[in-house]
């Protein structure tokens, strides 16, 4: 139940920050539901492996870098979900941001206690 819940909220912000965003496009409730579930796998299978091979730049950039890295899920999440759509990588830079932001808020409210 916890991780429906976490999509729905995610889901909840991609489409508010849609709406917020001039350089993001979200066409439907249900593509804002399959963006969430598309950037949880991607940030669970692609982002690790980003992490490990860009750590170099990553330590020298002190972790700025990562940012690049999620615009780059967000990017990807774009070419992957008709009906979603990301401008530029500034705009993914911003969308992923704040994003993390949103998202950190709404499980904070909402969190569920484990068991």
């Amino acid at each position: 139940m916890n991780l429906l819940l976490r999509t729905l909220l995610s889901a909840i912000a991609v489409v508010v920050l849609a709406n917020i965003l001039s350089g993001v496009y979200v066409g439907s409730y249900l593509t804002a539901i399959i963006v969430a579930v598309v950037l949880a796998v991607l940030n669970l299978f692609i982002k690790p492996i980003l992490i490990i091979l860009t750590l170099p730049v990553t330590v020298i950039t002190f972790g700025i870098f990562l940012l690049f890295i999620n615009a780059f899920i967000i990017l990807l999440a774009n070419s992957l979900v008709p009906g979603f759509s990301v401008d530029g990588v500034w705009s993914a830079i911003v969308f992923s941001i704040l994003l993390a932001i949103s998202e950190a808020l709404l499980f904070s409210v909402f969190k569920t206690e484990e068991k």
